[in-house]
């Protein structure tokens, strides 16, 4: 089989294959859609490369491995796995792994046609996918490929993706070396994953995403870590691009140290270095429930409004566990953490100028006469002061502004089931509890 053409049905008449959307060395991805939910996906096997191979129940194996390490990775910046299952192709038994499709451009593309990134947008991307990297780790896994092909950025804020798990591997018990098959990408590639014999661990990405921000900052990629060790040296990104400042320099430079040793140990440990001293007033991410907020943070502080309104949303779904309801009720918002709410309401708070927040919210509709109880002449003037609604009818989301031109207050919209009015007294009762 080379390759399913558009029409395919798979799985039973479920999906029904598109178009190609790309491939690697490795496996090709297809556009399909879920004839029942009319759902668009992204469906991903092995290519015919592969399955030609001799050792391909090896690959496959490798295969079904990296859907299930992706079905385990439930986070906001990795790319979502829906469900895996077999199809025959001729008479080779395929398997097949169903996940989110992004509606966007990979982080390669869009450098592509847009040119280098300065600082100030290039960091929240690298943010996001450092956060991802620490997500995946702490599932001791590592990822070994990351690279601008393999960072999906969407279309509605940039907000990143880390995608392409075709290499990821269990870390390996430290100091123990074992056989390494992977090469990765040769100049975001560390030494280690070069080798024939390694230890890898998260440091090796650490190597892999400093070099992305290398590329992103100067659109010039690194000399191979091979050719350095012949005494090559690591050209400084500030050298190709003078806007750099010192800080983010020594910072990738410190990340694409030779020597697994010399680097960062850690993601986390290289982001600091990266990431600009948090000031002194800066809000403290508290959470009750070990909830991170930095990409709210992160976001909030990009000025993008609307993926932080979204993020809003995602996050107090998790805290209060109504994920799949995917709305609050009076008694989860009586529940829900002080902590988390005085959190989430600070940070819109300081980033927004005091323009946006629960508690600029709850200072209007008490100056209208609102209390717990819901009324509904009070909601409509709610509605009317802060931008809501006009001409006496409500917008719908699409319609909402998404910048500081709004009206005060206007941030955070979380309508979680379409009747938030009749639980906004209780929400901005708990903010007062708050004293923020």
């Amino acid at each position: 089989m080379r390759h399913w053409p558009p029409g395919q049905q798979l799985h039973n008449g479920k999906y029904i294959i598109e178009e190609i959307l790309g491939g690697g060395g490795f496996g090709v991805t297809y556009r399909a859609k879920n004839s029942k939910e009319g759902k668009i996906v992204a469906i991903k096997t092995l290519n015919a490369i592969s399955q030609g191979k001799p050792n391909f129940r090896e690959l496959q194996t490798k295969f079904v491995n990296e859907a299930l390490c992706l079905a385990r990775c439930s986070h906001p910046h990795v790319v979502q796995v829906y469900e895996v299952f077999p199809e025959m192709a001729g008479d080779i038994e395929l398997w097949c792994m169903v996940m989110e499709l992004i509606d966007g451009i990979d982080l390669a593309g869009h450098l592509e046609d847009n040119g280098i990134l300065s600082e100030t947008k290039a960091l929240p991307i690298i943010q996001q996918v450092g956060d991802a990297l620490s997500f995946v780790h702490k599932q001791n896994l590592t990822h070994l490929d990351v690279k601008p092909q393999n960072i999906m950025l969407r279309k509605r804020g940039l907000s990143a993706v880390l995608i392409d798990f075709g290499l990821a591997r269990q870390v390996t018990t430290p100091g123990k070396l074992r056989t390494n098959s992977n090469s990765g990408t040769e100049c975001y590639a560390p030494l280690e994953l070069l080798e024939k014999r390694a230890e890898l661990g998260s440091y090796t990405d650490v190597y892999s995403l400093a070099a992305t921000l290398y590329v992103m900052l100067t659109g010039e990629v690194p000399f191979p870590s091979q050719f350095r060790k012949q005494n090559i040296p690591l050209t400084p990104p500030k050298q190709h691009n003078d806007k750099i400042s010192d800080r983010v320099n020594a910072a990738i430079i410190k990340g694409m140290e030779l020597e697994p040793q010399n680097r960062p140990q850690s993601v986390q440990e290289w982001l600091d270095l990266v990431m600009p001293k948090q000031a002194t007033n800066e809000v403290q991410l508290v959470s009750a429930v070990g909830m991170d907020y930095r990409n709210l943070r992160n976001l909030l502080a990009a000025g993008k409004w609307q993926e932080a309104d979204e993020e809003t949303r995602r996050v107090m779904l998790k805290v209060a566990g109504r994920e799949k309801e995917r709305w609050l009720d009076v008694e989860h918002i009586e529940k829900f953490p002080y902590e988390d709410l005085r959190t989430i309401d600070q940070l819109w708070v300081k980033y927004s100028d005091g323009h946006f927040g629960f508690s600029v919210q709850k200072r209007i509709y008490q100056s209208l006469g609102g209390t717990r109880e819901h009324d509904s002449k009070i909601w409509d003037a709610f509605g009317d002061r802060v931008g809501w609604r006009v001409n006496r009818e409500w917008l719908d989301y699409d319609d909402y502004k998404f910048n500081t031109k709004a009206p005060e207050a206007y941030l955070p919209f979380i309508c979680l089931d379409g009747s938030w009015g009749v639980r906004e007294g209780v929400l901005f009762s708990r903010v007062e509890t708050c004293k923020v």
